[in-house]
C-alpha cells in the first residue's frame, strides 16, 4: 500500500512515517515550505502548502497514494486549518485515495464534558472553529473519509506539552499548569498506530482516538515530571477559570465505541507515563 503522510515532519507525522515505513508500506510525506523534510530512510519527501490546490494536485499525481493521512495543524489560520483539508479531501476523492483526517477535541465547548462521536461541534476558539469547519467540508466532499478526533498528544520532548513541563521545571518558562483544564491525553505511538489501522480499514465517518484517562494539565505535568525524573515541586498550579485564556475547561473524548473496533489499545496517561515505560 502506498501511503502519503501530509504533515510528515511534525510530531505526530514523524511517528506516522516511522510506523508506516516499518510496516513495509511505500511511504511518502510532505513538509511545509517553511520547514525541512524529515530524515526517515526510504521515504520520499514533497514540499506542500495546503493553500495551493495546484501543488496538492501535483503531489497526489506524483505519489498516487492508496491512502492519505492528514496530520497537519495550522493553528487558527483559517486558510490552512479549515480550507486546506477540504482541498485535500477533494483531491483525494478525485484520485480515488482513502483519506484519514486528524481533528481535535478543540471542536467542543466543554459544556457537556463527555463527548462521543455523535456529538456535534460547538467550538469556542478560532482554532476550534477552523477544525470544525474542516470536518464539515471533508464530510461533504469526501463522504468515505475518516475524521479522527484526538486530544493532547504526548511522547518525548518533541511534544509541546512535554517540552513545556521540562521548561517549567527548569525555570526557563513562566506560567502555570491548570488544575481545572481536563483532557484525555494520548500517546503519540498509540495514536499513530490507531490512525494507520483506520487507514487500512473500510471505516468512514467520525472516530474518537483519545486516551482512557481524563487528567488535568497539572496532573499531566506531574506524571511527566515523575516519568522524566524532574522536580515536580517546581510545577506551579493555577485555575484556568481565573485566567483570560479562551477555550473549553473540561473536554473528555469518549473513545469507547472506536476502541471496540480497533486492535490498537489507546492507553491512558497514568499508564503510558508510568516510570519505566
Amino acid at each position: 500500500m502506498t501511503i502519503l503522510i501530509v504533515g510528515g515532519s511534525g510530531f505526530l507525522g514523524t511517528e506516522l512515517v516511522r510506523q508506516a515505513a516499518a510496516a513495509g508500506h511505500a511511504t511518502a510525506a510532505t513538509f511545509a515550505t517553511r520547514t525541512r523534510p524529515g530524515s526517515a530512510p526510504k521515504v520520499s519527501w514533497h514540499a506542500l502548502d495546503l493553500r495551493d490546490l495546484d501543488r496538492i494536485e501535483a503531489v497526489m499525481a506524483d505519489v498516487e497514494p492508496r491512502v492519505v493521512v492528514n496530520a497537519t495543524s495550522g493553528g487558527p489560520d483559517w486558510t490552512v486549518t479549515a480550507e486546506g483539508p477540504a482541498r485535500l479531501a477533494m483531491a483525494a476523492a478525485r484520485h480515488a485515495s482513502r483519506l484519514v483526517h486528524v481533528s481535535s477535541d478543540a471542536v467542543f465547548s466543554g459544556a457537556r464534558v463527555h463527548y462521543d462521536e455523535s456529538r456535534l461541534p460547538d467550538p469556542l476558539t478560532p482554532y476550534g472553529a477552523a477544525k470544525a469547519a474542516a470536518e464539515t467540508g471533508i464530510r461533504l466532499v469526501n463522504p468515505g473519509a475518516v475524521v479522527a478526533r484526538t486530544s493532547l498528544i504526548i511522547g518525548d520532548q518533541r511534544s509541546d506539552h512535554v517540552r513545556a513541563v521540562h521548561e517549567l521545571a527548569a525555570g526557563t518558562r513562566t506560567g502555570v499548569l491548570f488544575t481545572d483544564d481536563v483532557r484525555c491525553p494520548v500517546h503519540v505511538a498509540d495514536l499513530a498506530a490507531a490512525l494507520l489501522e483506520l487507514a487500512s480499514s473500510d471505516r468512514s465517518g467520525v472516530h474518537h482516538l483519545a486516551g482512557a484517562d481524563p487528567v488535568s494539565r497539572h496532573e499531566l505535568g506531574m506524571l511527566i515530571a515523575r516519568r522524566d525524573g524532574l522536580d515536580a515541586s517546581r510545577l506551579p498550579a493555577g485555575l484556568r477559570a481565573d485566567s483570560a485564556l479562551p477555550g473549553a475547561l473540561d473536554v473528555r473524548l469518549d473513545s469507547r465505541a472506536t476502541q471496540e473496533r480497533l486492535r490498537t489499545r489507546l492507553r491512558g496517561a497514568r499508564e503510558f507515563l508510568a516510570p519505566g515505560t
